[in-house]
């Protein structure tokens, strides 16, 4: 049997990234973490026969209902609604008292069914990141429909919320095309389309440098649910609190990121939103905290580790 693509030379992939000696970030007010909130707004762009799907939605549902062929599942359109309807609302009013900006990770079809949510975003000065037209798996599209799919996706955002999208996190999954079509678009300065590291990082595309800041999986409010390990909203207090309080130890040495990542309706509902409450609170209780958006975090990076100037990053 051959084995394809294993030669060190040609392998495709980073296992050793910044290895035992990561760049000490220098973050502002010498930070011992940087700290992002990052809420996924997709409702109203999901799955859905309405939308020309060929099934409902079966991921992140809350309810654990599989996809249904060729039928709308009224629970699960009551769950997206109600992430647009309440969910959304009452993350952003949380994120106000703390006087928290962070990212809306914003489908464009979402932000054309709810324009005043998006825009209420903007205002309280939370970053709009592009992230697809549709909440779908980019890792089954064309190259020509996903080209497009970007396309539109930054143009219905700019114009909806007078922002134009500078970073991207791709709806579900990213493809293999994803990257060198960002780039090749234009005007993105970074994407989130990496769960590998708890640092930026630049990476080669196409003989240019491009930046990756890295999203989570894992601080995520996505294993609530049917299925999940988490229950209520203590579950994810005690888990934010745990990875944030070992990345600030470390952070009297080597300080690093953590992206703590939000949907409307899975912590929008009051029981997990009061452990999202809880967590803002322990932070606010340390000092040397960035709380930062993607694009302040980028734009950081860039001034502080500039891309090489030719070559692999």
């Amino acid at each position: 049997m051959t084995l394809i693509g294993t030669e060190i030379d040609d392998y495709p992939r980073d296992m050793i990234g910044f290895g035992r000696t990561p760049p000490h970030p220098r973050w502002p007010g010498d930070a011992r973490i940087a700290l992002q909130i990052a809420l996924n707004y997709e409702c109203g762009a999901e799955t859905n026969v309405l939308h020309g799907d060929a099934t409902s939605e079966g991921a992140l549902n809350d309810c654990g209902m599989p996809p249904v062929p060729g039928m709308r599942v009224p629970t699960v359109d009551a769950i997206f609604e109600y992430g647009s309807r309440v969910g959304a609302w009452r993350v952003l009013r949380i994120l106000r008292d703390f006087d928290i900006r962070g990212c809306l990770l914003a489908s464009g079809m979402a932000v054309e069914r709810n324009p005043d949510l998006a825009r209420a975003a903007v205002a309280d000065g939370h970053e709009i990141v592009g992230h697809g037209y549709r909440w779908i798996d980019h890792s089954r599209m064309s190259e020509a429909e996903e080209r497009a799919y970007i396309a539109k996706s930054v143009e219905t955002l700019e114009r909806v919320t007078g922002q134009r999208p500078i970073g991207w996190l791709s709806g579900r999954a990213g493809g293999v095309n994803t990257r060198r079509l960002l780039v090749e678009h234009g005007g993105f300065r970074y994407d989130r389309d990496c769960l590998n590291d708890e640092l930026p990082y630049w990476t080669q595309v196409d003989g240019r440098q491009h930046l990756c800041v890295p999203y989570s999986f894992e601080t995520n409010d996505l294993r609530f649910g049917i299925g999940g390990d988490w229950v209520n909203g203590e579950d994810f207090f005690i888990y934010m609190r745990d990875a944030f309080d070992l990345l600030y130890a470390e952070g009297a040495t080597q300080p690093k990121m953590m992206t703590v990542s939000l949907h409307d309706r899975i912590i929008g509902r009051p029981a997990r939103a009061a452990g999202l409450v809880r967590f803002l609170e322990h932070v606010r209780r340390h000092d040397r905290v960035w709380i930062a958006t993607g694009a302040e975090i980028a734009e950081h990076w860039t001034n502080h580790f500039p891309p090489p100037a030719d070559g692999p990053a």
